[in-house]
């Protein structure tokens, strides 16, 4: 990092310090345990400069970050968008304040499956997590690819539905011939040698899914000032990371991997799913389009995105941090 962003930086931890309460207030944050999830873990380390506390709570899927924001235990939330949309349409009290990272997934099959292309799934069992981005991304692919499937026989394509975790070993074990996975887990697969790449699931009209982080409107409402620290110790760590690779491949190795992934895993994974700062409420309208469309996601009334995309706290972060 530059001596010019090393004094930005440290300035504005100082600025965010010096309007912090005498007290350092606590922010529940509810995360995934993925490389492009690394930011959002990284603001806990910096959060006191920022005056708060950040405690985070590491949850195996977007949904049950969901749930935990139904409940009250969280005030902060980071997940794909279709838990956002999923939480949101059936009554979730949250705002979509920001999107920390895109892409993050790919379509990955065993060698020696002859998988080409998403129209080579037709007879072949495909492991997927239900409910995930991943699943709304692969229904998507298949209906333009003029397939039909199901975890039930009689489709084209029969889904298998696993937690992430389980589905590069289905894939290592040959119990799977392909699998839409996220990062790092599919640069894994493919670096360890028992997958390859069919395609990044990027040409439906969703495009590279965003991944937002999701505030109870409780907090945004009756903590602004919290709201705004927290948001600030975002965008300090979402450009940390940007900025220097080291310390973002450093930390997510590290300290959440426990160097249980490799530098290529790491660096494979992010170019497959970059850190970022924004997200459009058009972006979420799309997605909660193609939801409605294929039925992923159970959705009590698709919700419309302008009506709870609240991006101005970011972007006063943004503009008092110097960020474009």
């Amino acid at each position: 990092m530059s001596r010019f962003r090393n004094s930005v930086l440290a300035a504005a931890l100082a600025a965010c310090a010096a309007t912090s309460a005498s007290a350092e207030e606590v922010v529940r944050l509810g995360n995934l345990k993925f490389a492009h999830y690394g930011a959002v873990s990284y603001i806990k380390e910096i959060a006191p400069k920022c005056g708060i506390k950040v405690e985070e709570h590491i949850f195996a899927k977007g949904p049950d970050v969901m749930q935990a924001i139904l409940a009250g235990e969280l005030d902060v939330g980071a997940t794909a968008s279709e838990a956002a949309i999923q939480g949101r349409a059936n009554g979730a009290p949250i705002y979509v304040v920001a999107g920390f990272a895109k892409g993050g997934a790919r379509l990955v099959a065993r060698p020696d499956s002859n998988i080409k292309s998403i129209k080579d799934l037709k007879g072949k069992k495909v492991g997927v997590t239900r409910g995930g981005i991943h699943e709304v991304l692969l229904v998507a692919e298949m209906a333009q690819a003029g397939l039909t499937a199901s975890d039930q026989p009689g489709k084209d394509v029969q889904l298998v539905f696993l937690a992430f975790a389980d589905l590069n070993q289905a894939l290592m074990g040959k119990n799977l011939d392909a699998i839409m996975q996220s990062e790092p887990q599919s640069s894994q697969a493919i670096n360890k040698g028992y997958g390859v790449e069919v395609m990044k699931p990027y040409d439906t009209p969703i495009g590279e899914p965003v991944r937002t982080m999701v505030m109870s409107e409780k907090f945004y409402k009756d903590h602004r000032a919290t709201a705004a620290r927290f948001m600030n110790c975002f965008v300090l760590a979402t450009k940390t990371f940007i900025d220097s690779k080291p310390t973002a491949e450093k930390y997510v190795r590290e300290t959440l991997f426990k160097n249980q992934i490799t530098a290529d895993d790491f660096q494979d994974a992010i170019a497959n799913s970059p850190y970022t700062y924004d997200v459009t409420a058009q972006h979420i309208q799309v997605t909660t389009d193609v939801m409605a469309r294929f039925g992923t996601g159970k959705m009590r009334l698709p919700p419309v995105a302008k009506d709870w995309v609240k991006t101005d706290l970011l972007d006063d972060a943004k503009k008092s941090l110097g960020v474009k």
